[in-house]
């Protein structure tokens, strides 16, 4: 009798979950989203490396290039609060759903020489 009432409730009843990603919900206000980067205002100083407590981060100096792994992010924002020249930010959405893992790099463009 119990079972055929719990049946009966959940046939007639809304779902309790979404299904997601085809149904979303507003992010909560100040969360913590996808990591960014302002690329030409970076330094390569290395601190958000260093910082970083899943190791997510890599920073070339020679290369003037910085990459990370999203798959390896837990969006805690250490990085973001070490950076000495603010050019990390959070985006206030999380990373929408992919079906292959990939690296997100960055690449500091060279300047042109002004002519003299």
């Amino acid at each position: 009798m119990f079972m055929t009432k719990t049946v009966l409730k959940n046939l007639l009843t809304k779902y309790a979950t979404r299904l997601y990603p085809f149904q979303t919900r507003e992010t909560f206000k100040d969360v913590k989203g996808e990591l960014k980067i302002e690329i030409d205002k970076c330094v390569f100083c290395g601190v958000c490396k260093m910082r970083c407590p899943s190791q997510c981060i890599g920073v070339d100096k020679k290369g003037r290039s910085w990459e990370v792994d999203p798959f390896a992010c837990v969006y805690c924002g250490i990085c973001v609060d070490a950076c000495p020249v603010k050019c990390l930010y959070q985006e206030g959405m999380y990373k929408a759903p992919v079906a292959e893992k990939h690296m997100v790099f960055h690449a500091q463009e060279e300047k042109a020489d002004a002519p003299t």
